[in-house]
């Protein structure tokens, strides 16, 4: 009996596992896919959990796509679609997908973590979209230097954009960003437009900075291999938008010592 959950354990791991691991030199793990096979994941311009059953499938017929499924957000977890957030999908359930389980994230447990379907349709969560050809806004880099830009750049960018970038290079290495235009609508607060940044591998923790405006910002080197930034525009108002680099460093190069970059701490 004991050989019997032994056996299972490990197909059970090695099946969960599948969408972890080493590729060209960079470890993988499923968080940094916002979008997969045709899903993906919004919250409202409000901030985090915001959106009524209505609402959310407003967001998703306003991109051209629909609540995603069950079967669908389950074929995305299982090519590596994780996120740590509750959201509305299709005949008013609410979950979401995880590939690791963790201490804070998915009780402990693998798979999608569903709420069951919500009688209340007021309650509020962010939403799970399915559209295969949804447009490109924000990715998953992993490049060891690449040019990242606002949506349409050099045109100014649209209304209503919320774009993630998240950038993994190899353990040992840090990311060093380096800003070439930027140009965001300004507002005192910088609750309009903004590019945010993480030192992190998503927008929970590691929150390093909000930017507007059109001051560039000094570069930034992160103190691991993963970073986050997020852009996000309000329904009026635009600007000319950004461009910067990132490029991946070895954390253990002598001239770190006596750059003027900002180090995150």
């Amino acid at each position: 009996m004991r050989i019997f959950a032994v056996i299972w354990a490990i197909c059970f791991f090695l099946k969960e596992v599948q969408a972890w691991g080493f590729r060209n030199g960079i470890f993988h793990n499923s968080i940094w896919l916002e979008q997969a096979a045709g899903v993906y994941h919004r919250e409202s311009r409000k901030g985090r959990y915001q959106l009524t059953y209505k609402e959310a499938k407003s967001v998703c017929k306003y991109e051209g796509g629909n609540l995603a499924t069950y079967d669908q957000l389950e074929a995305a977890r299982q090519i590596g679609f994780h996120v740590c957030a509750a959201g509305w999908y299709d005949k008013g359930r609410v979950g979401y997908p995880i590939v690791k389980a963790g201490a804070n994230c998915g009780f402990g447990k693998v798979g999608v973590i569903d709420y069951g379907y919500r009688l209340n349709k007021s309650e509020r969560w962010d939403v799970y979209c399915y559209n295969p050809n949804s447009k490109e806004c924000g990715g998953t880099l992993t490049d060891q230097q690449k040019i990242i830009q606002s949506p349409g750049y050099p045109e100014e960018y649209q209304d209503e954009q919320i774009c993630y970038w998240h950038i993994r290079v190899r353990y040992g290495q840090r990311i060093r960003l380096h800003f070439l235009e930027f140009d965001v609508e300004e507002d005192t607060s910088c609750l309009a437009d903004y590019l945010e940044i993480y030192d992190s591998y998503d927008d929970v923790s590691g929150f390093a900075g909000r930017y507007c405006g059109d001051y560039l910002p000094d570069d930034l080197i992160s103190t691991g291999n993963v970073m986050t930034l997020k852009f996000l525009s309000d329904a009026s108002v635009v600007a000319g938008g950004f461009q910067l680099e990132y490029i991946a460093v070895n954390s253990s190069l002598h001239h770190f010592q006596n750059d003027t970059s900002y180090y995150f701490t």
